[in-house]
């Protein structure tokens, strides 16, 4: 199973919920992006668009590798010309399927695609890989991934710059159906209450030493 995990900081101003990171792409594919806001709707709208009109012709759902080719191909258009401006964003894309089972890619500004059983991008992207490495992440349920990456989440977590920030968790798996959803709000809350009281153990010992 896939789990598609963001967090970003919350600004003075800003309500929970208005600036979402993780999106559905179609019913069987999730998203995660990090970067500039205006450039990542864009770039999930398109992701979208390329969706909905492989559904229209072929009359079946979009695969994980034909989307990924087609939004790298789209983000690559932009850094070739001197009179365009590349894309600030990089996207996780997941799906699962009975057949094929997890598959995670990563798109980075370039229009580079990568494939990976665990990723991370945006702020912090480097600790939270080092974190995600220690993971046995496939001998570990989509439920026990979801907990493990909050709880990387909260550790590489930059305390001081962004001290309010809003943690967004979702998968796709035998759980959902091959369908991408937001995880149900008792393992949100059961994930959230795990990743804070490791933060807060891992504060002790440091203050203990």
């Amino acid at each position: 199973s896939s789990g598609i995990n963001a967090e970003w900081p919350l600004r003075p101003g800003y309500e929970e919920g208005s600036n979402r990171r993780v999106h559905s792409i179609d019913g069987h594919i999730g998203a995660a992006v990090a970067g500039l806001l205006s450039d990542a709707r864009a770039v999930v709208n398109r992701a979208r668009d390329e969706a909905a009109n492989y559904r229209d012709t072929y009359q079946v759902p979009i695969p994980l590798k034909a989307l990924t080719e087609r939004l790298g191909k789209y983000m690559h258009y932009f850094t070739v010309y001197g009179s365009l401006r590349p894309f600030g964003v990089s996207i996780l894309l997941g799906t699962w399927d009975e057949t094929n089972g997890p598959k995670l890619m990563e798109i980075d500004p370039s229009g580079t695609a990568r494939g990976f059983y665990g990723c991370a991008v945006g702020k912090g992207k480097q600790n939270a890989k080092t974190e995600i490495e220690k993971l046995d992440l496939s001998n570990m349920t989509c439920k026990e991934l979801v907990k493990e990456v909050a709880k990387v989440i909260y550790s590489v977590h930059d305390e001081v710059k962004d001290k309010h920030f809003e943690l967004e968790l979702s998968w796709i798996g035998k759980e959902t159906r091959g369908t991408h959803q937001l995880v149900p709000q008792d393992i949100y809350n059961e994930a959230k209450t795990y990743a804070e009281e490791a933060l807060n153990d891992s504060d002790d010992d440091d203050t203990d030493m």
